[in-house]
């Protein structure tokens, strides 16, 4: 195995560790680096990779927070019932 997919592994098993807040700080330092361009092409590689595992990992915890959000509300007949929150993609860009 190629010490770019060993470390590509290694980066996955870390951020299964990492909490949605670290991982989301991590994957903005690694745009901030490449966008520098001052990394080596393999370097580039090995971030662009940490960086889409990154962005995955965050989409799947936003998608499973989007599942367990609910706004409890009231109907006509008081009844209580539950709406699901819908959130957009531009609502998560700050």
């Amino acid at each position: 195995m190629s010490k770019l997919k060993i470390a590509a592994e290694e980066d996955k098993k870390s951020q299964t560790k990492l909490s949605f807040e670290e991982s989301l700080k991590k994957l903005e330092q690694i745009v901030e680096t490449l966008e520098g361009g001052n990394s080596s092409l393999e370097e580039s590689i090995r971030l662009y990779e940490e960086g889409m595992a990154l962005g995955k990992s965050c989409m799947t915890e936003l998608n499973e927070a989007k599942l367990k959000l609910k706004k409890i509300q009231k109907n006509v007949g008081g009844e209580l019932i539950e709406e699901p929150v819908r959130v957009k993609e531009t609502d998560l860009e700050s």
